[in-house]
Order: C-alpha cells, then structure tokens, then sequence
C-alpha cells in the first residue's frame, strides 16, 4: 500500500514518513481485530442449520436473534465512543474486544431460543464501539489525505474474516461429537477466545495518540499531531459544532445515518444469508465446501476494497464512485436470487465487492466532514443510525417473504438500497474542498514543523 506523497515542505516529508509508520506499526493490529469483530458477529450464520436441528431454533427465531445483536449494540454506541476519549483507545479496545470473545464463546452453551436472544443481545452489548471507535481512532492518527487510503486497508478485514474465517468456520462444524460437543459449539467457542486473546494483545501494542509513540521520532510526532489538529479545527469552525451533543444538531450526521442504514440493509442480507444461499444453489448443507465458496466473492471484495477507494481519492470523485458501487450491490442482490447457480455466483462477487468497496469512501467522505468533540459522538451516531438496517433487514425479508404474495423480501430491500446509493450524490463539499476551490491557504500550508497551528484565513 502507497501513501500519497510528493511532499512539498519539510513538514509536508515529517507527516509522511510519521504517517507511512503508522500504516505499519497500527493498521494491521485494527485490521485483525476487525476481522475477528465479524467472526464473531457472523458465524450465527455458519450454525444456523445446527441451531435448527440441536436446539430447535425456527426461521423466524433466527432472524429475530440474529438482528437483536444491533438493540444494544445501537444504544451504546455514541457512550462507548465517549468513554473511549475519556479513558483512552488502548483500554477500552481492550474491555471490548475481551468481553466480546467471552460473550462470543458462551453462544456454544445455548439451549433454547429466549438463551440464543440473551446472549445475541450481549455480544451485541460488548462490541458497541468498537467499529465508530476504530474510525474514530484512525483519525486521531491520519490527517484526511491519507485516510480514504487508510479506511480501506481497514475496511479489508470483513472480505478477509470471511475468505479465512468462513472455510475455518466450516471446518470447525466437522468437529461434531469432539469432547461430546457439536460442531457449532467448538466453532463459537474458539472462534470467541481468540478474539479476547487479541484483545490483551491490544492493550499492550496500540498507542493512544502519536505523542506516546515510541517508535515516531520527535519531529515527526510535532508534524502529525500539528497537521491532524489544524484539520480537526478547520471541520470544527467550519461546522460550528465544538461539543459532544453538537452532533445531535448537525444535518450532515442525521444525512450520513440515513444513506449508511441503507448500506447496511444490504450488508445484513450479506452477512446473515450468504453461507445459507450459496448452500441453497449446490444443494448442499453448510459445511467446508461451503465455506470455500463463500471465499470466493469476499476475494472480489478484498481486491475492490483496496482499489476502489484509492481510486476514489486520488481521481477526485468520491461521490459518484461510491454511488455506482451502491447501485451494483444493491441490484446485484436482488439478481443473485432470480438466477441460475453459476450467474448467481458470479452476481454475488460483484454485488459484494460494490457493498465493500464503498463502505471505506462513505467514512472518509464523513471524516472529511466533522472534527473534534462533534466527530466523536456523530461517527458513533451514523453508525448506530446505520444498523438499525441490520436489525431491519433480516426481519423485513421474513416478514415480506411471508405475508406479501409475489414479492421477495430481498426485492424490497434492494430498491431502499438503489435509493440510497443515489443518495451519495448529494453530499456536500468537505471544508478542505471548499478552500482549494477559492484558492485559500488550507491546513498543510499553515502548520509549522514545531505544531504550532495558524488558522487558515477563508
């Protein structure tokens, strides 16, 4: 991965090189834990048909379980972002990632469906934060110019949890009668551990801003905190939004809620059914072959994560990138369902590589957008806003599929998703845009190596 360079000052070379250790040293450490973010949200749709069969969950107990994850995951959302300022990102992505793991691995200890609910809502409880605290963090560290590139090394971690987490899922199910325990009990249960080792693992490596950074030097830390803070005042002034509840009251939020809830419609049908519907075209149960072929698209994702993006961002037209990734995944959904198993296939690996392609563009397109104290709640907000797709989805595709006569659910959910994805062209210019077209002094012309900051005259 390249970070944008051709520095034109002294400063501009100190937040490079700081911003180029920083890929190295932080993104792989949050790239892995976001992976195991979704293993461990996920792989309820590698037990669904044990969960059938072992414990008598229905259908529509699924869905109703599955979507409860994201009651109190929404909820807490802006107050986990808020202890995490507070106490810092290295401790408190630590308490999430443990007690995830923990709540992740007593999923195998289910034996009825008011179990599966409570304990569905209890992951949920533990990983509120920690993906608004992920954005959140990375731009406590990258400065915007490099964040669109950041976001999506970041954002690959979904396609590569399902290429390696999904054939490990299916092979842990071959694990049935091992100790006495189904297959779905050892996949929840070391799947859950891992991702609290990890956690630990956090505590001890990441760094809560570049001044604790023991491996930037000296000018480099002045050049990166100076350059991020310069940024974060510009959004701050130009937003007028300087406290936490200044969120609540900020239109571009409430806008970027709306458009990510219908992303994460289509994620959901994703995340929840794909396993399942691939199983559905072969014929066949979940199992490894499954989980190989699931791979397939999330390979198409993890190439299309990294490229869109970059694209994106260095050609200018962020916009209309992510709106026509949007519209692939969302007619590319509805289209996976209507066609013969070997288009279908091939549908979903588009459909899946729009759906992630855009999600790294929609954050940075936010980023760009709020700063300070207002960044803090309203990255948590827009992303509480946009799960409550995740709960709908799963139950608005039950409830069509069995009540309206001719029409799919999944039909339903793919118009909301069009619309949405029109929606992205209707976002409005960044402040840093704003400047380069009056031609006025922005953030990298006005920050001195030491840090110390002049306002950019507008």
């Amino acid at each position: 991965m390249t970070v944008p360079s051709s520095p034109t000052s002294e400063h501009d070379r100190l937040v490079e090189q700081a911003a180029k250790k920083a890929m190295k040293r932080l993104v792989p450490l949050l790239l892995l834990m976001y992976a195991f973010a979704y293993i461990d949200r996920s792989n309820v749709g590698f037990a669904k048909d044990e969960l059938s069969t072992y414990v008598a969950i229905s259908d529509a107990a699924f869905a109703l379980g599955a979507s409860l994850f994201f009651i109190p995951y929404i909820l807490f959302e802006v107050p986990s972002n808020m202890f995490m300022k507070k106490v810092g990102a290295r401790i408190w992505m630590c308490r999430i990632m443990v007690t995830w793991g923990l709540a992740s691995a007593a999923m195998m200890f289910v034996q009825n469906e008011g179990q599966f609910y409570g304990l569905r809502a209890l992951l949920g409880l533990f990983e509120a934060g920690f993906f608004p605290g992920a954005i959140l963090y990375l731009t406590f560290w990258f400065p915007d110019r490099y964040r669109a590139s950041v976001m999506g090394l970041f954002y690959i971690a979904t396609p590569l949890s399902f290429i390696f987490g999904s054939p490990l899922s299916g092979l842990l199910l071959k694990f049935h009668g091992l100790g006495g325990l189904h297959g779905y009990q050892w996949m929840f249960f070391i799947e859950g551990v891992a991702a609290s080792a990890i956690g630990v693992l956090a505590f001890f490596y990441l760094k809560d801003q570049p001044k604790d950074a023991s491996w930037l030097t000296g000018p480099e830390k002045a050049a990166l905190q100076a350059q991020i803070d310069a940024e974060q005042e510009l959004k701050q002034a130009h937003s007028g939004a300087r406290t936490f509840l200044a969120a609540f009251r900020t239109p571009t939020v409430w806008y970027f809620g709306l458009l990510f809830l219908t992303v994460q419609l289509v994620a959901a049908q994703v995340t929840f059914y794909l396993p399942t519907q691939i199983a559905d075209l072969l014929g066949t149960s979940v199992g490894l072959k499954v989980g190989l072929l699931v791979a397939v698209p999330w390979t198409c994702a993890l190439v299309a994560t990294v490229l869109v993006p970059r694209y994106a961002s260095r050609s200018g037209r962020q916009r209309s990138t992510a709106c026509i990734a949007g519209l692939v995944a969302a007619v590319g959904l509805f289209l996976s369902t209507i066609t013969p198993t070997g288009a279908a296939l091939a549908i979903l690996c588009a459909a899946i590589a729009g759906l992630w392609a855009l999600q790294p563009t929609f954050w940075s397109l936010l980023t760009d957008r709020i700063g300070g104290l207002a960044a803090v709640t309203g990255i948590a907000l827009v992303n509480s806003i946009g799960n409550i797709g995740n709960f709908l989805s799963p139950n608005l595709r039950t409830w069509a599929d069995d009540h309206l006569t001719g029409t799919p659910g999944v039909a339903i959910i793919a118009v909301l998703a069009v619309l949405g994805a029109l929606m992205f062209m209707g976002v409005s210019k960044a402040p840093l845009e704003e400047l380069a077209e009056h031609d006025l002094n922005v953030p990298t012309d006005a920050v001195t190596v030491e840090g110390t900051a002049t306002r950019p005259s507008a």
